[in-house]
């Protein structure tokens, strides 16, 4: 019996100014563990008159993790944080109650040729700690456990496996790595992971049960404990999941929160301008509006 419960595929998303590839959520799979949203973002190349310009805009219920392979983007927050993140960073920002940012290429990088290409992961919160009091914390790529196993790079982004931990500072049981190899290799990691589990496939090729996967897929586990698979020479990948939340999540433009009433309580907010806004910001993106069914 094959351990692939479901394979999604990335789908294009517009969220404005770039397209992306829309990972999660899927209508058959809203979640994995906590992971609510995941976006791949590039590769794109950016020439001298184009950059990265997301305005003012709102969160809740949610921790956002940047983590880029390529290019560099300027966070601006409504806690006064001021960070630029580069490739093997992570910027982790926690909304709980509310929190509001930008991001937008860095000024010393505009009116040059550049390029961007990572991941945006949003991490839902437990219920106890939605409504807690936004945070930022910005983690240097020496910080994050890398190790290597039998010819396998192995680098912890966020939260804790086979004796590692990141110093990500996470709110539930959960785990984001990366696995590389220049080789053909079987990586056997089923006895470490835990909750649920899902492998994304960023370049080179996965082979499970006597299937083979390329890129820009994702491959969802039944079992997390079974997740042993090859991977050829070149490959990347990320593994992510943890454990699941007993209560169901909704998610709404930027908002994710267990109770409906608490994201249209978000909106409304929004749209009354009573969030904190972001020093020195003044442009910002407008509250979607439901359309209309012809």
């Amino acid at each position: 019996m094959s351990n692939t419960q479901l394979i999604i595929e990335e789908r294009a998303a517009d969220i404005g100014n770039f397209m992306v590839g829309r990972l999660l959520p899927f209508r058959k799979k809203r979640m994995v563990g906590p992971f609510i949203f995941i976006d791949h973002m590039g590769p794109v190349a950016l020439g001298t008159d184009e950059n990265i310009d997301i305005d003012m805009h709102p969160h809740i219920g949610l921790s956002t993790l940047t983590f880029l392979f390529e290019g560099n983007v300027f966070h601006l927050d409504s806690l006064g944080t001021a960070r630029e993140v580069k490739p093997g960073e992570v910027n982790w920002m926690t909304a709980g109650r509310g929190v509001v940012h930008t991001e937008r290429t860095p000024d010393y990088l505009r009116g040059r040729e550049k390029g961007l290409h990572g991941l945006q992961i949003w991490v839902a919160l437990p219920k106890e700690w939605e409504q807690c009091d936004p945070s930022f914390a910005h983690i240097g790529a020496d910080e994050i456990p890398v190790w290597e196993e039998e010819g396998i790079h192995f680098k912890l982004i966020a939260g804790e496996v086979a004796g590692k931990r990141s110093p990500v500072p996470v709110y539930s049981p959960l785990y984001f790595m990366e696995i590389k190899s220049g080789e053909r290799k079987t990586v056997r990691l089923g006895a470490d992971l835990f909750g649920e589990s899902a492998l994304y496939i960023l370049e080179g090729t996965v082979i499970s049960e006597g299937h083979s996967y390329g890129p820009k897929q994702i491959l969802v586990a039944k079992d997390s404990s079974l997740c042993d698979f090859e991977i050829e020479a070149g490959t990347t990948v990320y593994i992510f999941g943890g454990a699941p939340f007993p209560e169901e999540r909704f998610i709404e433009w930027n908002f994710v929160a267990t109770s409906r009433d608490l994201i249209e309580q978000a909106k409304e907010n929004w749209r009354q301008g009573r969030f904190a806004g972001v020093p020195n910001e003044t442009a910002k993106v407008p509250l979607p509006e439901p359309k209309l069914k012809k």
